[in-house]
């Protein structure tokens, strides 16, 4: 082998991972908004083209900052929203003050509110500090709660589940009160739940946990998934690693989220906040 070829793997070696690194930070800290459209027979005529909000894992810490998520907030409310749903891992283990954390989010807007579940990391952290703190910013806390939204002579239902890892899941809690013939829109933060749920009143769930993948293989595949972090949970592996997925009458949707943890690098994992419009079939 000649020296200049030598010298050019070298290069190579040195260059190439600067580029990847570089990419993925740049692709970490640009939150895209991905529009879509969820139609259903079950959707009121008063909320067909209601615009649903969701965003995920914010993880506000020293790489997702107070400028960062300010800078999220004027985008959330830019859209308009009718609803927004929060779904949890608002921090991490890092975050070293929840205090700005909680005062841009009492700026989201909505027409019909902003409602909430917690994630696994609120809970190693303080599940009692991040629920009070949410509720006292004007956000209704949905962790194995649920409500009803109303629109004239029409209304929807908004639910939610404990974290899959850290608390119970009471969905007793969103249908109890429903029919089959009612919208039902449950927030679980962890897609895992999808195994293990088992109701005809529930049209679509929303989750977040993934960071679809966060450092993927070009977006097809992704190395380390949550779900085989705890071998103590149900292993799903890729199942549930991103985008639109389908059990019997129940649609659900797992969203990229925002934060990136504490590693500030996404691979073909781009950030989001899903505007999602009712559509009725």
């Amino acid at each position: 082998m000649s020296k200049k070829i030598k010298i050019f793997i070298l290069l190579l070696l040195i260059i190439l991972p600067c580029l990847i690194m570089g990419y993925a930070h740049y692709e970490a800290m640009n939150v895209q908004i991905k529009e879509m459209v969820f139609s259903h027979k079950d959707i009121p005529p008063a909320f067909d083209g209601k615009k649903v909000v969701f965003v995920s894992d914010i993880h506000f810490n020293r790489y997702f900052a107070e400028k960062e998520l300010a800078s999220l907030v004027n985008r959330i409310n830019g859209l308009n929203p009718d609803v927004i749903l929060l779904g949890g891992d608002y921090i991490s283990s890092d975050t070293l003050d929840v205090a700005p954390l909680f005062a841009s989010l009492a700026k989201l807007q909505a027409k019909y509110g902003v409602y909430s579940v917690l994630g696994n990391h609120d809970h190693w952290e303080d599940a009692s500090l991040m629920q009070a703190g949410l509720e006292n910013s004007g956000i209704h806390i949905a962790d194995n709660n649920s409500f009803w939204i109303k629109e004239g002579a029409d209304s929807i239902k908004i639910g939610g589940v404990g974290d899959f890892w850290e608390d119970e899941q009471l969905i007793e809690n969103t249908i109890n009160d429903i029919k089959t013939s009612d919208f039902c829109i449950l927030l679980s933060h962890n897609p895992d739940y999808m195994e293990v749920l088992d109701s005809e009143e529930v049209d679509l769930m929303l989750s977040g946990h993934t960071h679809a993948g966060q450092g993927t293989f070009f977006g097809l595949w992704a190395p380390i998934m949550p779900s085989s972090m705890h071998q103590e949970y149900i292993q799903t592996g890729q199942k549930y690693r991103y985008g639109w997925k389908q059990k019997g009458e129940i649609s659900l949707y797992v969203s990229s989220g925002v934060g990136m943890g504490k590693i500030p690098f996404r691979f073909f994992a781009w950030p989001e906040i899903a505007a999602i419009t009712l559509k009725k079939k």
